[in-house]
């Protein structure tokens, strides 16, 4: 076994995998001065934001419009606004929800490798986890492979951040996978880049042919946004797909077109792609899925140019260097999170972050998308024990594989709460590996959640801290 050319051989806290929660998890517990290493498998930082293409955030907010992510996350957010990488969160026309965060992927790469070399995280590209070691209800180290061959690497606390649960079941943990009756997950997509789109003829379109649109809160609402939202986000030519569908030009399972204009306006992230059946967690369906979703996206874009009014003259600028995986393995950790909770907006002791998105499930198996939404002002709380579990003591699971139902995970998963909860992570990181037993078992939950607020995290929901 090598060592990798200027790596330490310990740090106080290893983060696996570089996305929107482990970045800011790294983030976190670096500005609580641990030194910090942070290992991912791409040459880029932001997870499904870059490599997977998904765009735009949503949301920050509850569908009462009452914001509450911010911290860590929306500090993100504003050096991007102040740098032109992102207009901020904006009207959601589509209204599934109340605000979305278009950004450039590019500038987003950027900026956030720069908040975490300004706060000395050591960041390691185009490195894979290979295994853990486990000692006494502890990880003690994880063994990586990259250029330099095959590192051994130890630390007081580990984060598990890789989306899958790679560290944690190579740690033995124990893991669900998909909904209960069947094992099946929401469905992979590969997302589509276009430029050229005539915006204003697409607007037209919309405002000529609204039965061809769908809008969750109803037209009304829709076309109102659509006058004043600086971005696009629309769901439409519903008609067309479905003759598509049926002559063979679309051959997946979808009901419209999905679109979101990116920070630039004019280019389009085209989220439709539809990946059933297949195993991200199984190399071998994951790789058909890549191959599956190019062909998708070809198939969507040749749709584009023939049939959407305002796409005649689009251009492909890429689709994502990964597949878009949903949902894969999720741990069972110390509690499990359920749609119950967050329909009543049920809250902890012990909680590290807020959100506000619907339960989103994509069907895995038909054609559709299965929303449940929540009554006026709703936000719901995410309980540190659910990112706890009974075999590794100083592992915590962030990201989208943490304790949770498959309805629950369907709400938690979008970027802007992943963040948050990453935010909550680092800094129990970093309380953790202060303690002897480097146990979340021994901390000041008080104390961790007075932290959190101090470097602006909301732990409070809008409509408790109204009624308090």
């Amino acid at each position: 076994m090598t060592s990798s050319p200027n790596l330490s051989p310990s740090y106080d806290i290893i983060v696996a995998g570089g996305g929107p929660s482990g970045s800011m998890a790294a983030l976190a517990a670096a500005r609580e001065g641990c030194r910090v290493l942070l290992v991912e498998q791409f040459g880029f930082l932001g997870g499904s934001l870059t490599a997977m293409g998904v765009g735009p955030m949503m949301t920050f907010h509850n569908n009462s419009g009452d914001q509450v992510i911010r911290g860590y996350p929306q500090e993100l957010i504003d050096r991007l606004i102040a740098k032109g990488g992102s207009p901020g969160h904006v009207e959601d026309i589509i209204t599934y929800v109340s605000t979305v965060t278009p950004f450039d992927s590019e500038m987003l790469k950027i900026e956030l490798e720069e908040m975490l070399t300004e706060a000395g995280v050591d960041i390691l590209f185009h490195t894979l986890l290979l295994d853990a070691e486990v000692e006494d209800g502890l990880l003690k180290a994880i063994t990586i492979a990259n250029k330099a061959g095959v590192s051994r690497v130890e630390a007081k606390v580990f984060i598990d951040s890789t989306g899958d649960a790679d560290l944690a079941s190579r740690a033995g943990v124990p893991f669900e996978f998909g909904r209960e009756a069947d094992s099946l997950t929401q469905p992979m997509t590969m997302n589509l880049k276009l430029g050229n789109v005539d915006r204003d003829k697409l607007i037209d379109y919309v405002k000529n042919n609204v039965d061809d649109c769908e809008f969750d809160y109803g037209s009304e609402l829709g076309l109102k946004r659509l006058e004043t939202a600086p971005r696009l986000s629309l769901k439409t030519f519903i008609k067309a797909l479905e003759q598509a569908r049926k002559t063979g030009e679309i051959s997946f399972n979808r009901e419209f077109i999905l679109l979101f204009e990116t920070s630039e306006k004019g280019t389009f992230i085209i989220n439709v792609s539809r990946i059933q059946g297949l195993d991200p967690t199984n190399p071998l369906d994951l790789s058909k899925a890549e191959m599956i979703g190019r062909k998708q996206c070809l198939e969507i874009f040749n749709f584009l140019k023939k049939h959407a009014a305002g796409f005649e003259n689009a251009i492909r600028l890429d689709s994502s260097s990964k597949v878009g995986v949903r949902e894969s393995k999720r741990v069972i950790g110390r509690y499990t999170l359920t749609a119950e909770d967050l329909l009543a907006a049920r809250q902890f002791d012990d909680t590290i972050a807020l959100g506000g998105y619907p339960i989103d499930i994509h069907s895995p198996d038909e054609n559709g998308t299965n929303t449940q939404f929540f009554k006026p002002g709703t936000t719901y709380s995410i309980p540190l024990r659910s990112l706890m579990t009974n075999e590794a003591r100083n592992l915590i699971v962030n990201g989208r594989c943490l304790s949770a139902s498959h309805e629950a995970f369907a709400a938690i998963r979008t970027t802007p709460t992943m963040m948050a909860i990453g935010q909550g992570a680092g800094t129990a990181a970093a309380f953790m590996q202060r303690s002897e037993s480097f146990s979340d078992l021994d901390l000041d939950l008080e104390q961790l959640r007075n932290l959190l607020e101090k470097n602006g995290a909301l732990l409070v929901p809008p409509t408790a801290a109204i009624e308090a």
